[in-house]
């Protein structure tokens, strides 16, 4: 069984060692790196979990609290069996690379990929317009035709260094509503480095409609002035900005194409209510990897139940309408002193009894919505 995997950020090297760690022969497996973007050294994933992970080495951070502000109210929120969690990208890299190399049958290969096809019984992968064939390709690069999306999520954050202390390393900032909600449904976020140091950063909920120059003008002034108002730093400097745009989508995405699966964000792996993917890619990860070393293909992974998509329509559908309603949900939801029914939920893991009692306390547009889901 000869596997490729095409790409070498998140979700194909998460893959790859996912395939690795299994104890069955599964190799050849070669992972062509068709970097077009930022080199995951430089990137960097936040998550939730509540169970050892295989690549948990990565770990930089970990947070057993987060604080909310919505409603005009602050809260200190336990995680109950979960943790928050920080990776960085070259770690992840590192841990990536030393359990690869034990499994002595990957490759890495650098170059453009430029088209998938099948070929014979397997798949082709043009790469600097050479062909790689394969039995199994894993697409993180090209993928299917991307379903519509129901709204985008664009983040820009600061890394702000302080000459004084003005952070609590210990507690992380999960959404701070006292930003303007006229453009889009947005937060604050606020990740500790150390008691100087911290990425701040705004995230918005937005029709596609409203994305453009205007939105980088905006997203810049609500982090100056949240920066200097709202946590009052005044001797302060940015090393660094970074943005990005994730388009959601409660659509399901066909990602099988005969000997080809697609991987990551490709294969809707974002979830579309948070925009949230590094659990998700390590949850798909394993079950593709156990699949193939059971089954001898990759299709045997679990289908969450339907009612998860529509609650994520529902909420793009009523934020998008109405952004003040975002902080009326969230100020709701995280109303308890454990977050941990809030964490199950989104991580479709909650049974309807618990949802029931979660969702109780929910505003009206948000059961009107679901209603519409239904019809």
């Amino acid at each position: 069984m000869r596997i490729l995997i095409a790409g070498g950020g998140l979700s194909g090297l998460s893959l790859a060692a996912h395939l690795a760690a299994r104890t069955e022969p599964l190799g050849p497996i070669t992972v062509v790196d068709d970097d077009g973007g930022r080199p995951i050294a430089q990137a960097g994933w936040a998550s939730w979990s509540d169970r050892p992970g295989l690549l948990d080495t990565a770990v930089s951070r970990t947070f057993d609290r987060f604080r909310v502000h919505a409603g005009g109210r602050e809260r200190i929120v336990d995680l109950g069996a979960y943790r928050y969690r920080f990776v960085r990208g070259d770690d992840f890299a590192a841990a990536v690379t030393r359990m690869t190399s034990r499994h002595g049958g990957v490759t890495f290969h650098s170059g453009q990929i430029s088209e998938i096809r099948p070929a014979g019984e397997g798949a082709e992968v043009l790469v600097d317009g050479e062909a790689m064939y394969a039995d199994w390709v894993f697409d993180s690069v090209l993928g299917p035709e991307p379903p519509r999306a129901d709204a985008w999520l664009t983040f820009r954050g600061w890394h702000v260094r302080t000459a004084a202390p003005a952070f609590d390393p210990a507690i992380p900032t999960f959404f701070d509503f006292r930003t303007s909600q006229r453009r889009a449904a947005s937060f604050l976020y606020v990740l500790p480095r150390g008691p100087q140091e911290a990425l701040v950063e705004h995230t918005s909920f937005a029709p596609a409609r409203t994305r453009g120059v205007a939105e980088v003008k905006a997203q810049r002034d609500a982090l100056g002035e949240y920066v200097s108002e709202v946590l009052g730093l005044r001797e302060c400097t940015v090393g660094r900005e970074e943005s990005g745009s994730l388009p959601l989508s409660t659509h399901p995405v066909d990602r099988g194409r005969g000997p080809v699966l697609a991987i990551g964000t490709k294969a809707g792996m974002v979830k579309a209510s948070t925009g949230y993917a590094f659990e998700r890619i390590q949850t798909d990860s394993a079950a593709i990897a156990r699949s193939l070393a059971l089954r001898g293909h990759p299709f045997d992974l679990p289908k969450p139940p339907h009612r998860y998509r529509v609650f994520d329509a529902a909420l793009l559908d009523v934020i998008t309408r109405d952004p003040a309603q975002l902080e009326r949900i969230f100020a709701a939801l995280f109303d308890r002193s454990s977050a941990e029914p809030v964490l199950r939920f989104l991580d479709e893991t909650s049974s309807v009894v618990q949802e029931g009692r979660l969702l109780s306390g929910l505003p009206p547009s948000l059961y009107r919505a679901v209603a519409r889901r239904h019809r």
